[in-house]
C-alpha cells in the first residue's frame, strides 16, 4: 500500500499493525489508534448528536447510524443472506447472522470454556464471573450484568407488557412467558420427567411431585427438554 499524503496518515496506518492506541478517553479510559475516533467516542458521554434525520428529525451521534436509520424510511435493506435471503439493513448484521446457519462458536470463555457466536455475548457471560453488574435501576437500584435483564425488570415497575398471544390476547412482560403460554393452546409439552416419561408444559414447581413419587424428599429429577423456543 502507497501513501501520498502526510507522514502523520503514514504514522496513523501504520498504528493498525501495532495496535498503538496513544489517545485515551479522560471519562472513561477508553483508548482509540486515531484521534478522530476518541472525539467520536466523546459524542457518548457528552450526549452530542450532530447527525439528524432529514424525515422524522431523529439525532444520531455518528453519520453512519444516520444512513442506516434512514433506510427505516426508504425501506431499502441491501444486505441479504446467501444461505436463507433474510435481509438486513446493517451489512455487520449479516455476519452476525451467518453464524446461525454455520454453527460457529469461535468466542470461547477462559474461565469455563464456553464458547459464544459472537464476541459480545462472551462478554455478557464473563460478568457472570467477575460479578460485574454495570447496569442499575433508576427506580429501586437494583442491579445487573445484562441491559436485557435490566429491561424487563424496568417491566415491573412500568406494568408494561409488550409481548401478545396472537390466540387469546393474553399479554406478558417477557417473552419467555408467552412461549410458555402459547403451549397451552398448541398443547406442546416439551419437558419429560426422567423417571416416568410423564410430559410438562413448563419447569414449575409442581414439578416437585415427581420428586415426591419417585424419590422421596432430596431426589430432584432432572427435567429433559425438548426443542423450546428461545
Amino acid at each position: 500500500m502507497f501513501f501520498h499524503g502526510s507522514p502523520v496518515s503514514r504514522h496513523s496506518h501504520q498504528r493498525l499493525h501495532t495496535e498503538e492506541k496513544p489517545h485515551s478517553c479522560p471519562e472513561c479510559g477508553k483508548c482509540f489508534s486515531r484521534k478522530c475516533n476518541l472525539y467520536r467516542h466523546q459524542r457518548l458521554h457528552t450526549g452530542e448528536k450532530p447527525y439528524s434525520c432529514p424525515e422524522c428529525g431523529k439525532c444520531f451521534h455518528f453519520q453512519s447510524d444516520l444512513i442506516i436509520h434512514f433506510r427505516s424510511h426508504t425501506g431499502e435493506k441491501p444486505h441479504s443472506c446467501t444461505e436463507c435471503g433474510n435481509v438486513l439493513l446493517k451489512n455487520h448484521s449479516i455476519v452476525k447472522h451467518h453464524v446461525t446457519h454455520t454453527g460457529e462458536k469461535p468466542h470461547s470463555c477462559p474461565e469455563c470454556g464456553k464458547c459464544f457466536s459472537r464476541k459480545g455475548n462472551l462478554y455478557r457471560h464473563q460478568r457472570l464471573h467477575k460479578g460485574e453488574k454495570p447496569y442499575s435501576c433508576p427506580e429501586c437500584g437494583k442491579c445487573f450484568s445484562d441491559k436485557s435483564n435490566l429491561s424487563q425488570h424496568q417491566r415491573s415497575h412500568t406494568g408494561e407488557k409488550p409481548y401478545s398471544c396472537p390466540e387469546c390476547g393474553k399479554c406478558f412482560s417477557q417473552k419467555s412467558h408467552l412461549y410458555s403460554h402459547q403451549r397451552s393452546h398448541t398443547g406442546e409439552k416439551p419437558y419429560s420427567c426422567p423417571e416416568c416419561g410423564k410430559m410438562f408444559f413448563r419447569q414449575t414447581p409442581s414439578l416437585q411431585t415427581s420428586e415426591i413419587s419417585h424419590g422421596g424428599v432430596g431426589h430432584v429429577p432432572v427435567l429433559s427438554e425438548g426443542n423450546v423456543p428461545h
